[in-house]
């Protein structure tokens, strides 16, 4: 399996698969590349590179301090260098989104285009709060069919989604052992998203300015509660250009092989590969 040495000595955890113009996949916050694999079937042909953050999937854990968003965005540009990536499009879901912007900011000419799924530049209470009652704690579900259960109980925002693709989901994110389920990222996340939180986050509006001259896209879950509408709205009048999908049937976040989302992904691609 691929790692790479990240400057400080973390071991991260990459795939790197097809040929052509390269697709950097970053994932959500507790989440890893595995959130991309309901999109890769329906890409044109790409090479699609998907990073494990530290402390998540089969990277190393290497402590709450280092779990920030220039930090990460650092080991995604060193993963470039590793891989000798001039530039890349990226996709970024959730947190990736916003370490897109990032390196929009700090490292524009790596970049041909950023596709934001379920993200902008404001970040709603709600989907906050939601994501501080679970990031960092064990689930009380035992095995990964209770766990199934749990996820379509906990997400009622999504209202059309079959039992096989949550228990997908389940065995994506949970560790089966033998005392039960056990998260797939370091606890300590918790402690650094708390931290973040406490700071107030700052304003993100900068690095959405910084992602002009590329080509953006966005995907709206109809019923997410960490992107609003009103924010879509915000930044479509900043940059009339952007392309923008809503996917009915799906909160916080899409699972990108919707139609809704595919049709702006390969919009998108076709305007940045």
């Amino acid at each position: 399996m691929p790692f790479f040495t990240a400057s400080d000595g973390a071991q991260l955890h990459y795939t790197d698969s097809g040929h052509g113009r390269a697709l950097l996949c970053l994932s959500g916050l507790t989440r890893n590349g595995s959130d991309f694999d309901y999109l890769a079937p329906h890409l044109p042909p790409l090479r699609m590179v998907r990073l494990d953050y530290r402390g998540r999937g089969q990277s190393e854990w290497t402590g709450a301090e280092s779990y920030t968003v220039p930090r990460e965005g650092a080991d995604a540009l060193e993963l470039l260098d590793h891989l000798g990536l001039e530039q890349v499009a990226v996709l970024g879901t959730s947190r990736g989104g916003i370490i897109g912007m990032y390196l929009a900011a700090v490292a524009h000419d790596r970049l041909r285009g950023i596709c934001l799924n379920d993200v902008g530049p404001v970040i709603d209470m709600d989907g906050l709060d939601r994501i501080s009652d679970y990031i960092g704690r064990t689930p009380a579900a035992r095995s990964h069919a209770e766990a199934a259960m749990a996820l379509a109980r906990a997400h009622p925002e999504f209202t059309d989604v079959p039992a096989e693709r949550w228990m997908e989901e389940a065995r994506k994110h949970f560790i089966q052992t033998d005392q039960g389920l056990d998260l797939n990222y370091d606890p300590a996340l918790r402690d650094a998203f708390l931290a973040a939180m406490d700071g107030g986050g700052g304003d993100l509006w900068p690095l959405f300015e910084a992602c002009a001259g590329l080509p953006l896209a966005v995907i709206r879950g109809a019923n997410s509660n960490l992107l609003s509408e009103a924010t879509v709205q915000q930044m479509q009048a900043r940059r009339p250009d952007m392309i923008v999908e809503e996917v009915p049937a799906r909160g916080h976040i899409p699972f990108l092989d919707e139609a809704e989302s595919l049709r702006a992904i390969h919009q998108w691609l076709g305007m940045c590969l």
